[in-house]
């Protein structure tokens, strides 16, 4: 009845709830048309970690560095030349010097990391940490619903204000492990990419 008298059909249609399986499975599944979950509680996420994720790829970069320095005086005692830029100019002991401080480094970075990885999540919910994530870097039961069901997720129905209803909503590209270091060098050469509606609704959108 409602295909018929908006004379739209299927996948044309755009279907927003707040709950996964009466709503959104059940639209989708048996009506074919697409679907938008809202989430309020997910507003609350974004940022929140922040400060976390940076020291733990701030430790990484310190470790590729000692790694290299490492495997240099590694192949400077098998009188083999040293493959880094950063160590031809070294004599063993400035080597070994810098090893040393580059540990220390790492050790106060885990002074830091620790208690904040240990406490990750608690200040959103004390039992059950992020309702998107499970430990660092997986995501939780819940988000893999989300995503099997949803086209597209928002906090706030609001959001949706700032498109026409003509608008077709896509989710984002789902990306595997070997698309991390093309992804990531894009984010250095575009810089702050994101805008404040696309932080506020996940979805490429395609305005026909």
């Amino acid at each position: 009845m409602v295909e018929n008298s908006l004379d739209i059909h299927g996948d044309e249609i755009l279907y927003v709830g707040d709950h996964i399986y009466t709503d959104v499975s059940q639209s989708k599944v048996h009506l074919r048309w697409r679907t938008a979950l809202i989430c309020r509680e997910l507003e609350e996420e974004p940022g929140r970690r922040a400060s976390l994720i940076e020291l733990i790829n701030q430790k990484e970069v310190v470790g590729d560095l000692f790694n290299q320095l490492r495997l240099a005086l590694q192949r400077r005692t098998r009188e083999r030349p040293a493959q880094t830029l950063a160590a031809t100019s070294m004599d063993d002991q400035e080597l070994t010097e810098s090893m040393q401080k580059l540990l220390i480094v790492m050790q106060r970075l885990d002074e830091k990391i620790a208690p904040m990885l240990e406490a990750d999540g608690e200040l959103f919910n004390k039992r059950w940490g992020y309702l998107s994530r499970a430990g660092l870097w997986d995501k939780s039961h819940l988000m893999r619903q989300i995503e099997k069901y949803a086209d597209i997720y928002t906090s706030r129905v609001s959001n949706f204000l700032h498109y026409t209803p003509f608008m077709y909503f896509r989710s984002q590209e789902q990306t595997l492990a070997h698309d991390a270091y093309s992804q990531h060098d894009l984010q250095l050469d575009d810089g702050d990419a994101y805008s404040q509606h696309d932080s506020q609704l996940n979805g490429n959108i395609i305005d026909n």
